[in-house]
C-alpha cells in the first residue's frame, strides 16, 4: 500500500462508535434498564442490538428498533434511554480500540483531528473525558446538536475550521455514504461494526495500521 504524503491531507475526521471505541455493551445495559420502566416496550436490548444499528441517527435508531410504539411512547422511551445511557457510560465507559489511546496523540502532531458522529448530544464530550483524549481533538459535531444528517455535520466541520484537504475515517456503509455526500475522501476501518463495498482511500484492520499509513 502506497504511503500518503503528509501534505496530501490536512485533517482527519473520525467516526466514533466502531472506529475509536466500542460502547455497545454499556449502551445495551443502559437501554435495557430503561426498558424495565416501560411495559409497552416488548423487546430486550443486547449488545448485538446496539451493534446492529451502528451509524444510524439517534432518532432513527428507536424508530427502527421499535416501530410498534406510538410517537408519544417512542419519545418517552428514547428520552429515558438517553438519560440512562449517559449515566451508565459515565460510570462504566466503553472500550477503546487497541492503539487509539497511544496513537491519537501522535496523529494530532501531524493533522488536525475531529469527530463527527450520529450520536446524541453529550456523548462525544463524555468519550473525550473518559478517554483523556480531549486535548488532541480540534472540534466535533453530532446529530444531537443540530439534528441534521452526518454529511451536513461533516460539511460544517470542513467549513467552520476551513479545512482544505480532510479525510473521513469510519466503519460502516453509512459512514462512506455520508463522507461521499460531503465531498470528503473515505478511509475504512474493518475492525468496526460494518462492511463497505465501495471506493475508498484505504482499508485498515487495526488503528496501528491507520497510524502507520498517515505517518
Amino acid at each position: 500500500m502506497e504511503k500518503l504524503n503528509n501534505t496530501q491531507y490536512d485533517s482527519i475526521i473520525f467516526d466514533l462508535d466502531g472506529t475509536l471505541w466500542d460502547s455497545t455493551a454499556t449502551v445495551a445495559k443502559a437501554w435495557q434498564s430503561a426498558r424495565q420502566e416501560f411495559d409497552y416496550v416488548k423487546d430486550d436490548i443486547t449488545a448485538g442490538t446496539v451493534a446492529g444499528i451502528a451509524g444510524m441517527a439517534y432518532d432513527a435508531i428507536f424508530t427502527h428498533l421499535f416501530p410498534y410504539l406510538s410517537p408519544e411512547q417512542l419519545e418517552r422511551f428514547k428520552k429515558r434511554c438517553s438519560e440512562y445511557e449517559l449515566d451508565v457510560l459515565n460510570a462504566e465507559g466503553g472500550t477503546l480500540y487497541p492503539g487509539v489511546k497511544e496513537l491519537i496523540p501522535e496523529l494530532s502532531q501531524r493533522y488536525k483531528l475531529f469527530i463527527v458522529s450520529n450520536c446524541q448530544n453529550g456523548y462525544i464530550e463524555l468519550f473525550l473525558k473518559l478517554s483523556g483524549l480531549d486535548s488532541y481533538f480540534t472540534g466535533h459535531a453530532c446529530y444531537g446538536t443540530k439534528t441534521q444528517p452526518k454529511a451536513e455535520n461533516i460539511k460544517d466541520i470542513v467549513t467552520d475550521f476551513q479545512l482544505k484537504a480532510p479525510v473521513y475515517v469510519g466503519d460502516t456503509m453509512g459512514d462512506y455514504k455520508s463522507s461521499s455526500l460531503a465531498g470528503v475522501p473515505f478511509v475504512f476501518v474493518s475492525y468496526g461494526f460494518g462492511e463497505v463495498d465501495a471506493a475508498q482511500v484505504a482499508s485498515f484492520k487495526s488503528f496501528a495500521e491507520l497510524n502507520n499509513f498517515f505517518s
